[in-house]
């Protein structure tokens, strides 16, 4: 894992999370083939409740972990960035603003 200090923040982006069948994912753009590469990323919920995974599994609006209003979810490895899933745990869709850091830091 890098630690943060050696990494920075390279790219952003504002995902609406709904009820999307399999959840939302975070853009392979921002993850796959990036110099230097993509190694973590901060995200923070707005608008809603979501529940979300890490594991490639399908959240539902029942299961995965609980995220409200407020919340930051911090990704610090390749497959848990690939791996995201979240999704609306109500009518409302959530906003998640995500920071991409990147950087080659120790291995």
């Amino acid at each position: 894992m890098a630690f943060a200090s050696e990494l920075y923040a390279a790219a952003t982006e504002a995902l609406t999370v709904d009820a999307t069948s399999g959840g939302v994912r975070l853009t392979l753009s921002n993850l796959l083939n990036t110099t230097p590469p993509t190694k973590a990323a901060t995200l923070t919920v707005e608008t809603a409740q979501l529940r979300w995974l890490k594991d490639g599994t399908a959240p539902t609006a029942s299961a995965g972990h609980v995220a409200n209003v407020g919340s930051v979810i911090f990704l610090d490895n390749a497959n848990d960035l690939v791996n995201f899933r979240a999704i609306r745990t109500g009518s409302t869709s959530a906003l998640i603003r995500v920071s991409y850091h990147r950087g080659y830091g120790k291995r």
